[in-house]
């Protein structure tokens, strides 16, 4: 049982990450910049730029959500790669 607490604490500390994520990839799209450490990367940086940065953000927010997923539901996606 111990394992299955374990997953589901990681599992909705995943769920809690993705949300962050997301709320990220969502203000930057509305406002158009996007948070990189302490500073800002906006549209007015280049379009590319601030395109690639915000890929890499829905990028993680998947893969993220994805392991959140896998460890709430147990979808055991770890064993289907």
């Amino acid at each position: 049982m111990l394992n299955g607490s374990a997953d589901f604490l990681v599992g909705a500390f995943a769920a809690v990450v993705a949300g962050m994520i997301l709320a990220r990839v969502l203000r930057g799209l509305r406002e158009g910049k996007l948070p990189v450490y302490r500073t800002y990367i906006g549209r007015d940086a280049g379009a590319a730029k601030f395109n690639t940065l915000l890929a890499l953000h829905a990028l993680s927010f998947v893969l993220v959500a994805l392991i959140a997923l896998d460890l709430l539901l147990g979808l055991n996606l770890k064993d289907a790669l």
